[in-house]
């Protein structure tokens, strides 16, 4: 240990010896790290919202249905139905963790009004408990449901375009019934919704899930969508519900397993990430090998001396490895800190950013700077200074002493 630190004195020393050079090589490291954190921050960020956004609009954090429903159930969909009250339900509500449990009824059909005609896809929901599940579904105009048994409707924005219906007006749901026979309700419109998915608002309605059975005639639902209070718990929640409800009647589902387009983008922004963190570490790789090489070339008399004195190579390429590591560590500790600050600043005031592809509407982007994130910069600029100083070091222990002392001040 006193080794240890009596190596980190003396490079310290010797980078305060040439303190431009060393500020210039520590600057670079200093602002990699912080463009990292901004780059990598923002990433972060998205990806939380689009995950809170498809948990809280569509998908819930779990759904339980039965087996083989999501593979056979959109053809036939109400041959996987789930009881309307049952001694499971009750014990997926009362586990630790969940907040609520919403059923719902899936159908499809066409909704007209006057000489207009739409395909649809919807859901029968239970207005008080779905408020919390899909908190996330922004009334766009009128109202949202609010209660089970009213005559009412509320549509996605595209289709209520599409329809040219408002609030107050009156459309017909047209459905094959569970039985085969057609059905039809005529319901009025309460209001018209948004999610992050624009597809979906151009396609989907949601209706009181008894006024769903009525028109579907059956009873029950396709899916029972649970809640948590913490979206890290999915795991968790979705093991022990898998340990506890019957696997030959019910089947356990996280929101993940669903995310398709989620799952794709996260894909696609990581490895976006780790070409910025490529190019950043090539950038700072070249700057502090270069910095260490011009020190090597400077202290060759120096060098050499120590070697004649007895002092061993591996010390000598410990030494400059280490101020190598200590600009890595300094700089990346500072780049830290100020990548935190300007995530703050820039979060205050937004990032405009235009509609992405599938949305309807644009967003003010943030900087989320998470422990994790801070973490692997950090690791970045420690790691490449350690790899970079290696040749340098490796070269200064090398020497001849005889050529090293020949080159005299």
């Amino acid at each position: 240990m006193s080794g240890l630190i009596a190596d980190f004195r003396l490079a310290s020393r010797n980078l305060a010896r040439n303190a431009r050079r060393t500020l210039a090589a520590m600057l670079t490291v200093v602002f990699g790290v912080a463009a990292f954190l901004l780059a990598g921050g923002f990433i972060a960020w998205i990806f939380e919202q689009m995950r809170e956004s498809v948990i809280h609009s569509q998908l819930g954090h779990v759904q339980i249905v039965r087996p083989a429903f999501f593979e056979k159930g959109i053809a036939d969909p109400y041959a996987f139905l789930l009881p309307e009250r049952s001694e499971e339900q009750a014990l997926v509500e009362r586990m630790p963790g969940v907040r609520r449990l919403a059923p719902r009824l899936a159908l499809s059909g066409l909704i007209s009004h006057g000489e207009t005609t739409i395909a649809f896809i919807g859901e029968g929901v239970d207005p008080v408990g779905e408020r919390s599940v899909s908190s996330q579904v922004n009334i766009v105009s009128g109202r949202n449901l609010e209660t089970g048994g009213e005559a009412a409707v509320i549509l996605g924005e595209g289709l209520a375009r599409g329809m040219g219906v408002a609030p107050g007006d009156e459309v017909v749901l047209l459905t094959t019934a569970a039985n085969g026979s057609p059905n039809a309700v005529e319901l009025r419109v309460a209001g018209t919704f948004a999610t992050t998915s624009k597809a979906y608002d151009d396609s989907a309605l949601r209706l009181p899930i008894r006024v769903a059975r009525k028109l579907m005639r059956v009873e029950g639902a396709t899916s029972w969508v649970v809640l948590l209070d913490d979206t890290e718990k999915t795991a968790e929640v979705s093991r022990y519900l898998s340990g506890k409800l019957p696997g030959d009647r019910f089947e356990v589902v996280p929101w993940t397993a669903l995310a398709d387009f989620y799952n794709k983008t996260v894909v696609l922004f990581s490895r976006q990430v780790g070409v910025v963190r490529l190019i950043i570490g090539i950038l700072i790789a070249l700057t502090i090998s270069n910095t260490q090489m011009m020190s090597v070339l400077e202290r060759t008399n120096e060098i050499g001396t120590s070697l004649a004195l007895g002092l061993r190579r591996a010390v000598v390429m410990r030494l400059f490895v280490t101020e190598g590591v200590l600009i890595g560590v300094l700089g990346g500790a500072l780049g830290v800190l100020l990548g935190f600050a300007l995530a703050r600043v820039i979060s205050a005031i937004g990032i405009p950013m235009p509609p992405p592809p599938g949305m309807a509407r644009g967003f003010l982007g943030e900087i989320l700077i998470v422990p994790r994130l801070a973490a692997d910069a950090l690791l970045l600029a420690t790691l490449t200074t350690f790899v970079a100083s290696l040749f340098p070091a490796w070269k200064a222990s090398r020497m001849i002493i005889v050529d090293a002392l020949r080159r005299g001040p």
